[in-house]
């Protein structure tokens, strides 16, 4: 059975950090590309960080500098670092598996408040 599983989301100050997790089963983590999306209240889906099967990264203007994706293979399990968190980082995180298919996770809340 295929599977993302997304945690770490929380409740975190400004400026504060969380690390997301996701670790996938049922198929072969490796040989697919890992992106990491966001959706906050009343808004679309969008692109936070990729990660490719090679290492190659790339981040939305919105998080680079303040986020870091990073994968462990060997652990099916793919990472995203956030630090100096926003207020307008609050939204559900969710993490996306894509080769010839596209999987996706349930999700992980995160809020940024004082």
């Amino acid at each position: 059975q295929v599977q993302l599983v997304e945690s770490g989301g929380g409740l975190v100050q400004p400026g504060g950090s969380l690390r997301l997790s996701c670790a996938a089963s049922g198929f072969t983590f490796s040989s697919y590309v890992m992106n990491w999306y966001r959706q906050a209240p009343g808004k679309e889906r969008e692109f936070v960080a990729r990660i490719s099967r090679s290492g190659i990264i790339r981040y939305a203007d919105s998080v680079k500098g303040r986020f870091t994706i990073s994968r462990d293979n060997a652990k099916n399990t793919g990472y995203l670092q956030m630090n100096s968190l926003k207020f307008e980082d609050t939204a559900v995180y969710y993490c996306n598996a894509v080769n010839i298919v596209d999987y996706w996770g349930q999700g992980t809340q995160v809020t940024v408040s004082s």
